[in-house]
């Protein structure tokens, strides 16, 4: 069997969502997978999407991207901003999920480490990935990180890039639970932690996955 590139959407906390797409798409080791980030806030479980995230990454080859919420975790810890920051987008839920106390140290070193381990983009010889957005017609080394990481694609969406690679996103959720597919632009973030589906694709074939946050399949 030919291995295998698949995009994972928006976690956003949803660890039985999560580990039903891991045990359906069963990776191998030489199968590619690509998280888009947001693996926390506003789900019950942030603590289990990060250690599964962690384990999935002995057992494949795991290429996660940072996620605006993932960015403001690290950027509370690190003092640019309050705490209630957090709070105001989610994050009650993140740290509740580490115990009683809502305390930044209950997090250990290890999810931080993983956090701060993401990048900010991802590409093959076919396509790229990125959280956010992009800017059609500048290299995606060169891309801003405000653009990357928060730009919606309610507020712009971009043409075809000028690498002719097509783009996978996230963080748009689309409220309907259907995959967003702009020929040139394929948005999977679909809504999972609020009533929709967390979607993975395989990028060659584009076999689509698709549960809610209860770990339920999507049938029809």
């Amino acid at each position: 069997m030919r291995d295998r590139t698949i995009a994972i959407g928006d976690i956003h906390g949803c660890s039985a969502a999560l580990a039903a797409l891991i045990d359906a798409i069963r990776p191998t080791p030489g199968d590619t997978i690509i998280t888009l980030g947001d693996y926390i806030n506003r789900g019950p479980d942030s603590k289990g999407v990060l250690d599964r995230l962690i384990e999935l990454g002995r057992h494949c080859r795991l290429v996660p991207i940072l996620g605006n919420h993932d960015q403001m975790l690290l950027d509370v810890r690190s003092g640019k901003y309050p705490l209630f920051w957090l709070f105001d987008m989610g994050g009650t839920a993140t740290l509740d999920s580490y115990g009683p106390g809502r305390d930044l140290a209950r997090i250990p070193d290890e999810h931080y480490g993983f956090l701060e381990s993401c990048r900010d983009f991802h590409e093959t010889d076919t396509h790229f990935f990125v959280h956010a957005n992009y800017d059609a017609d500048v290299p995606m080394a060169e891309q801003e990180i405000g653009m990357l990481r928060w730009e919606s694609l309610r507020a712009t969406v971009p043409g075809p890039h000028e690498s002719g690679k097509k783009a996978v996103v996230g963080h748009t959720s689309q409220k309907g639970g259907e995959i967003l597919d702009l020929g040139h632009l394929k948005c999977i973030d679909t809504y999972c932690y609020g009533g929709g589906w967390l979607t993975a694709l395989e990028v060659r074939t584009e076999e689509v996955w698709q549960v809610d946050r209860a770990g339920t399949w999507r049938t029809g």
